[in-house]
């Protein structure tokens, strides 16, 4: 009887770290290997493309190459990121997962130079 009782309550232990081992699992946030990369150049004061578009709730990886002959600083007060990238350099930039709507950037060195993502 004894027995019966340890192996219920163990199965029981089990069943319940199961359960809580899964909810975890479904809380956590997106890994990076859910991101979605997007590709930007920046030429002749120009994004290009000037607008970019992103999957709502996925981290997001933006690959900023600066073809120009200057320097540039890509900014966006929307999205909480700025970097600076010497010119002919790349850049990596990490977002965090948006919802909806209309995320502007631009150059920080050059303010006509803009951008947006658009997250349907």
């Amino acid at each position: 009887m004894i027995k019966r009782t340890v192996m219920r309550s163990g199965r029981s232990l089990l069943a319940a770290t199961m359960l809580a081992s899964a909810a975890i699992l479904a809380a956590a946030p997106a890994c990076a290997d859910d991101a979605v990369t997007l590709s930007l150049e920046i030429k002749d004061h120009r994004f290009d493309p000037a607008e970019l578009h992103a999957p709502p709730g996925k981290p997001i990886t933006l690959r900023v190459k600066n073809a120009s002959s200057i320097a540039a600083e890509i900014e966006s007060s929307d999205m909480h990121f700025e970097k600076v990238i010497a010119a002919g350099a790349e850049a990596t930039i990490r977002v965090r997962p948006l919802q909806p709507g209309r995320y502007n950037f631009f150059d920080d060195f050059h303010h006509e130079t803009q951008g947006v993502l658009v997250v349907p």
